[in-house]
């Protein structure tokens, strides 16, 4: 009989599987997961939106003219009526009128159906640098006379494009999610980690530590570490101070779940192998313990980053986290403080749409890792 033939009625797929590696087995049950599917592709989206923000934002963050205070959005239209009584492909936006409340004497701006924009897609612009480093002279999309107004989002206070802010927002916020959870993680496997090797007074004493910081209220312990810091500090300074502070703080849920995995590891026939080999702690803990949960520890720190997201909009939208010029999604939100702005600019609160959705798919993605990597799961 041929090797390679195999008898009617065996059943070859348990030892398919079997020569899957374990990322394979986790990628075959999370394609399983449809809503963790279709929010991996919106995570994905808004972080491509990160990494191309100048290219994709019609114009600069920090632009204003006080000309369109308060302008709401055009919207984008693409489909024009010709005199023939026909239709013609022509992306535009519809320009503005302006009408004067006789009671309040207050000008608002009116979309002026009668006034059409032609938009340009890969429109020439100024020369600018796509992230900080890659020359460039073109935009996504723009209007084709810059002296035009072009509000597809609506603009603020200042008359600053709200769109370009809310791109550029995305850029900050997504990254110090990111950023923070990165460090969170590095610090709760380490420490954790090692905990749970060594255990005893060592475990003990970093277990105490882990309920000291879990049981301090967070958001003022966030509020108090944040207004500590120097007044004098730059845009820059802030941005990685307010990382290191929402990373100092986000480890301990790791370590508690490292801390947990490590010890019932540390008596596995593979330690004691590694042990008796003459490994050193540090590459058993690396090389041999943390490898045997990766995919734990990945869908961790997804469910973590919408925490990070979460406390930097808040300190930002506080008055305590990020400041100006930088811009994030909490910083545009502290436009949406006053009520009376609010009914006359509703759109300033499309930031905290895009947090919503932001954290809705990393919560449902996050499941969906947490499901595929169970090893239990079917």
């Amino acid at each position: 009989m041929a090797l390679d033939t195999v008898a009617p009625g065996v059943d070859v797929a348990p030892a398919k599987l079997k020569r899957e590696s374990q990322l394979a087995l986790m990628w075959r049950r999370f394609k399983r997961h449809q809503l963790a599917v279709i929010s991996l592709w919106i995570v994905v989206f808004f972080y491509l939106v990160a990494a191309i923000a100048e290219f994709l934002a019609p114009t600069d963050p920090s632009a204003y003219s006080a000309r369109y205070t308060y302008a709401p959005p055009q919207g984008l239209h693409f489909i024009v009526a010709t005199e023939g009584g026909g239709w013609a492909f022509q992306p535009h936006v519809n320009g503005y009128k302006t009408e004067v409340d006789p009671k309040a004497m207050r000008r608002s701006f009116v979309i002026d159906p009668e006034v059409i924009i032609p938009v340009q897609f890969f429109a020439p612009s100024k020369p600018y640098l796509l992230a900080g480093f890659i020359p460039m002279s073109v935009k996504f999309m723009g209007v084709e006379d810059p002296r035009d107004p072009f509000y597809v989002l609506g603009a603020d206070r200042l008359g600053r494009d709200l769109l370009s802010r809310l791109i550029h927002g995305t850029r900050i916020s997504l990254s110090i999610g990111l950023a923070g959870v990165t460090l969170s993680l590095f610090f709760g496997i380490v420490i954790g980690g090692f905990a749970g090797y060594y255990g005893g007074w060592f475990d003990s004493a970093v277990m105490r530590v882990v309920e000291f910081i879990r049981s301090m209220p967070t958001i003022p312990l966030w509020l108090g570490l944040a207004a500590a810091l120097p007044k004098d500090w730059s845009a820059l300074q802030t941005y990685f101070a307010i990382t290191l502070i929402l990373s100092l703080i986000g480890w301990t849920e790791l370590a508690r779940v490292v801390r947990g995995r490590f010890l019932s590891l540390r008596t596995e026939d593979f330690v004691t192998a590694a042990q008796l080999d003459g490994a050193s702690d540090w590459r058993i803990v690396t090389r041999h313990m943390v490898p045997s949960f990766t995919s734990h520890i990945i869908a961790a720190a997804t469910l973590a980053i919408p925490g990070m997201i979460l406390a930097e909009t808040a300190l930002s939208f506080l008055g305590l986290g990020l400041q100006p010029p930088i811009v994030s999604w909490g910083t545009l939100l502290q436009e949406a403080q006053n009520i009376r702005t609010l009914a006359t600019a509703p759109w300033l609160l499309t930031p905290g749409v895009c947090v919503v959705i932001v954290i809705l798919a990393l919560n449902f993605f996050g499941d969906g890792l947490r499901d595929a990597a169970d090893p239990h799961g079917r």
